[in-house]
This record gives structure tokens, C-alpha cells and sequence, in this order.
């Protein structure tokens, strides 16, 4: 009895083609390059999350001075928020996913109306490589929130006291949390990009391979090329 359902599983298979595991390919290696030149640029292009890096540095050793601390409080506070938003968008994505792939039928009839003889199990496996992105998304992001958590304990822990000989070596260690809570979030917005394009794939894999191209357009935009990483490159007066 297994054994015949394991044939007739790798007999659907059969539909799919060298292209979509070329475009597949395509995709998950594009998003781990892509993860890797963000967060590890060369030096002569640093990309925007580098330049907003050492913002975040600068930020902690001002907190040291700023009494009340409302301000930086609040922005923590602001930045804890996003993650969690994201997260629970990802929860939702996750058990829409998870409903379409259970109702995967629905799509098998709409493609047999378009003369597509397409199985089940091959809308399915184009869902879970959507809902593979998703979930490491909401992974990092959760991730990502408790790192800013502990930032926000670190900063509490930081004398005002300018002479405190902590202060500073503290000061410094929330900001390296900061940042590292910020490559996680980035890492989480990366991954909802590729779920995007991963997408295309029920389009065929062509629209794959488009879809993921596209991606890597946008993402390479806005990291190095975009009019914010210009207003951060300039000169402070």
C-alpha cells in the first residue's frame, strides 16, 4: 500500500520539469547571496542596513547622556512593535498556506477548466516553497523582538553618569544588540520579499524565474541605490 502511493507520488512529480529546479535553484540561492552581500558589503558599496548600523552605535552612546531616556524608550519600544506586527502577519500567512494547501483541490479544478493537467500535489509543493520564506520570516522576527528586548535591559542597566567607567562599554553592547536585533528584522523583511516571489512559481517557471529576478532587482535597489542610502552617505555639516 506504500509503496504504491509512493509511485503514484513519483509519478506526479514527473510534471515537474529541469526548469522549475533550475528556478528553484535560482531562488533560494539568490536568497542566501543576496542575505550574505546585504549584511557583509564590500567596502567601496556598503549597503543602506550597514550605513543605518552605525547610526544605531552612535545612538546608545547619546543615551548615556539623555536624561529621561523617554525618548530612546520610546523608539525601542516602536521598533519591538514592528516585529511583533510582522510576526503575527506571518502567523496569518502561515495558516493561510497551510488552509490553501488543504483545499489544494480547488486550484487542481481551476487548472483542469484552463486545460492544465495538473495534480494536487504540484500546487501543494509550490505553496510550502512560499510558506518555507514565511516561516523563516517569522522565525527571524521573533528572534529579532526578544534581541530587542534584551537591548532595552542593557540600556537600563547604563549609568547616566558619564564617569561610570561601565557606562560606555555598556552603552556599546546595546548598541552591537541593536544591531544584531536590526539584521534579524532585515533578514525577516528579506524573507517575505522572496515568499513574494516565490509566488511566481504557481504561474509556471518562468514566472519563477521573472519573480525572482524582480526580487533581487528591488532588494539590490534599496539597499544600494536608493535616495535614502544617499541621504545617509552625505557629510554630516
Amino acid at each position: 500500500m506504500r509503496n504504491a502511493a509512493l509511485m503514484d507520488l513519483i509519478d506526479q512529480l514527473r510534471y515537474f520539469t529541469p526548469l522549475d529546479v533550475i528556478a528553484v535553484i535560482y531562488l533560494i540561492a539568490a536568497w542566501m547571496v543576496l542575505g550574505y552581500i546585504i549584511e557583509t558589503p564590500p567596502k567601496s558599496r556598503i549597503s543602506t542596513s550597514v550605513l543605518v548600523a552605525q547610526y544605531r552605535r552612535g545612538w546608545m552612546v547619546q543615551m548615556t547622556t539623555r536624561k529621561p531616556r523617554i525618548f530612546d524608550a520610546t523608539i525601542l519600544s516602536t521598533l519591538r512593535e514592528g516585529t511583533s506586527f510582522l510576526a503575527s502577519a506571518c502567523l496569518i500567512a502561515i495558516g493561510g498556506g497551510m488552509a490553501a494547501i488543504s483545499n489544494a483541490e480547488r486550484l487542481s479544478d481551476v487548472a483542469s477548466e484552463l486545460a492544465l493537467d495538473t495534480p494536487r500535489v504540484i500546487w501543494e509543493v509550490k505553496i510550502l516553497l512560499a510558506l518555507f520564506f514565511v516561516t523563516n520570516a517569522f522565525l527571524r522576527f521573533i528572534w529579532s523582538n526578544r534581541l530587542f528586548g534584551y537591548c532595552g535591559v542593557v540600556m537600563a542597566s547604563t549609568s547616566n553618569d558619564e564617569a561610570d567607567p561601565q557606562a560606555l562599554p555598556r552603552a556599546r553592547k546595546a548598541g552591537e544588540l541593536n544591531i544584531t536585533a536590526a539584521r534579524a528584522f532585515n533578514a525577516g523583511l528579506r524573507g517575505i520579499y522572496f515568499a513574494l516571489g516565490a509566488l511566481g512559481w504557481l504561474f509556471g517557471p518562468g514566472g519563477l524565474l521573472v519573480a525572482t529576478t524582480l526580487t533581487i532587482v528591488i532588494l539590490l535597489r534599496r539597499e544600494f541605490w536608493s535616495s535614502s542610502r544617499q541621504i545617509l552617505m552625505r557629510e554630516d555639516a
